[in-house]
């Protein structure tokens, strides 16, 4: 079953009166969202308490919750020392997690640096090896971890990467923004055929059955030449992508993932839209 749902909460989920996250699971889920994503960009902050609270309020709900880690993780860097923090976010994040209910964490993989971009690659696969043996270590090898294409042309983060990335292990599962692909490459997807490609490069490398039910990020996104600047809102008629010819890519090859809307203050209202241009389309 694919899914829609927000990244946090939109502005109109707090001018409606709402003030704690636990509200979010019977808001979104009025909506007819089934997909939630819990950020802990600035680092990862909460209590068991709260863990346990946001656990109760969204179980009663048919969500998909998933967490997203700290934004400075960094397999590429050339410190050990600062690898090593890089694997205590993503295993905080994991932990947290699984404390919350959710299943599934999403990271940004790494950035180029002073490196040369086959170094900085070579470097983030062999971390996400190592990862790989310390999320068994640790018992959270039952999570699913999704490392994200990346919209700047420092970061690491190509659909290729990304890929390769996930021929690593099965603990790793692809997480595409769209709207970061788009930037990254200027304006580049338009078209069904666009998506298509970049579905099938995805299925050709991992399979179809472990791209059966990745993980979207979708908004439409500014891009300057040096790729991603800002979040955007589907209202933007300058940038894209559009969600139509990638629903429509969907279809055709028949695939399932959980899409998480990251626009800008109207995550929740977008991802329903997404939702119903699915359904129309």
């Amino acid at each position: 079953m694919i899914r829609f749902g927000p990244s946090g909460n939109e502005l109109a989920f707090y001018e409606r009166g709402n003030k704690k996250t636990e509200q979010a699971a019977k808001y979104i889920s009025d909506m007819g969202l089934t997909a939630y994503e819990y950020s802990f960009g600035k680092g990862v902050r909460i209590t068991p308490e709260k863990a346990q609270s946001l656990k109760e309020a969204f179980a009663p709900y048919d969500i998909a919750f998933s967490v997203h880690a700290p934004y400075y993780i960094n397999f590429a860097n050339p410190d050990p020392e600062m690898v090593q923090k890089s694997f205590g976010y993503l295993i905080a994040s994991a932990q947290a997690a699984k404390a919350m209910g959710a299943n599934r964490v999403i990271f940004h993989p790494a950035t180029q640096g002073k490196a040369t971009r086959e170094e900085a690659v070579n470097r983030t696969k062999e971390n996400l090896s190592k990862f790989v043996e310390i999320a068994t270590e640790t018992g959270i090898d039952d999570v699913i971890f999704c490392p994200e294409t990346m919209g700047k042309l420092g970061q690491i983060g190509t659909v290729e990467e990304i890929i390769e990335f996930c021929q690593i292990s099965n603990l790793f599962v692809p997480c595409v923004d769209f709207g970061h692909v788009n930037a990254r490459q200027q304006g580049s997807l338009k078209t069904a055929e666009d998506f298509s490609r970049i579905l099938q490069a995805l299925i050709d490398g991992l399979g179809k059955d472990r791209v059966q039910n990745f993980h979207v990020h979708f908004s439409k996104i500014m891009y300057g030449a040096k790729g991603e600047i800002k979040h955007l809102t589907f209202e933007d008629e300058t940038y894209g992508p559009e969600f139509a010819p990638l629903a429509q890519a969907l279809k055709t090859h028949g695939l399932t993932p959980v899409i998480i809307s990251e626009s800008d203050g109207k995550q929740a209202e977008e991802a329903k839209i997404m939702q119903d241009i699915y359904a129309g389309n």
